[in-house]
């Protein structure tokens, strides 16, 4: 049984050593694997190796063979993410702005290793310079965590929450007491974790950064009926706010020039259905939430994009840019 046991950890350790330190452009000589296994407590030799890589081959490993000179080298090319794979989820990380500094290096060290030690230098030596302003609240990474165990387990969460002053500062709503809410989804939107939540108290849903939530716990107490059936809904809920922020839901003809069609799509996605109604004069139909951040991401255009319709929309319009230079 001892000697099973021991030939079932070489194994382990022989295709734990291929997928680290090989790929087809750097494949490992037969003397060299044995090298290796014996700096890891595991005799080797050639003769046995080749045994035990047909063992691997047969169930299921694909270790290939090469010859180096006169002698013959293995590697294995199958890996669960490819090169750019792995390259896109790296720039994710160190674009996501609630992702801390300690965090990010992490987890680019974990991902990285995913595609073996060479391509993981790799890599890390060619990593993109983002300039983003990484938070240094550490808890955020935990408190997404506690909330999508909550969310799994149908159950309410406890936590407080703060607003930032003008020196930097907490400053805890509700006079320094919890908040109790029914946790429904996680969603990620302009570069924050918000927690979309249902209060029975209050009988209305609510939105929380992530990052301004702190002792976050689950409590063990069911979410209610209402809360649950929210879910179903919560896809529709989270497009219908726009960008976090309540207001009515409207649809809303829009005329911008040609150069602002990129920037529609990115807003509202290529499903869009546009029209062009002169030389440099498209327009679209949309559905947003009327609230101060769509005016916001509608003011950033200037002349170059104005509402048409319905006729209420243009005149709150002008009334919003009354009020900004007023």
């Amino acid at each position: 049984m001892g000697s099973e046991n021991s030939h079932k950890i070489k194994l382990l350790k022989l295709m734990e050593l291929f997928r680290q330190e090989t790929d087809e452009q750097h494949p490992m000589l037969a003397s060299v694997v044995c090298e290796k296994l014996a700096e890891r407590g595991v005799p080797c030799d050639r003769r046995t190796l080749s045994r035990d890589i047909k063992v691997l081959n047969d169930n299921g490993y694909e270790v290939m063979s090469t010859m180096i000179g006169h002698e013959k080298a293995y590697y294995v090319e199958d890996r669960s993410f490819a090169m750019p794979e792995l390259k896109v989820l790296i720039d994710a990380v160190q674009a996501a702005s609630f992702i801390t500094e300690k965090k990010t290096a992490e987890l680019i060290d974990k991902i990285a290793d995913l595609g073996g030690s060479n391509r993981a230098q790799i890599l890390k030596d060619n990593m993109v310079c983002f300039n983003t302003r990484k938070h240094s609240n550490e808890s955020i990474y935990y408190n997404v965590g506690f909330l999508e165990e909550a969310i799994q387990r149908q159950k309410k969460v406890i936590f407080y929450y703060h607003d930032l002053n003008e020196n930097g500062e907490r400053v805890y709503r509700l006079k320094g007491h919890h908040y109790v809410v029914e946790p429904i989804a996680l969603v990620f939107n302009e570069d924050n974790y918000y927690l979309v939540s249902y209060s029975s108290r209050h009988g209305s849903t609510s939105n929380y950064r992530v990052d301004r939530m702190s002792c976050v716990e689950i409590i063990d107490e069911d979410i209610t009926e209402v809360a649950i059936s929210l879910r179903e809904d919560v896809c529709e809920y989270t497009e219908q706010v726009f960008k976090m922020y309540r207001g009515e839901p409207i649809e809303v003809t829009l005329q911008f020039t040609e150069k602002l069609i990129g920037s529609v799509y990115d807003k509202f996605g290529e499903g869009v259905k546009m029209a062009r109604t002169g030389d440099d004069a498209i327009q679209a139909t949309v559905k947003v939430q009327i609230a101060p951040t769509f005016w916001g991401w509608l003011f950033q255009f200037g002349t170059n994009m104005r509402i048409i319709a319905p006729i209420s929309v243009p005149n709150e319009y002008r009334k919003q840019l009354s009020d900004l230079i007023s």
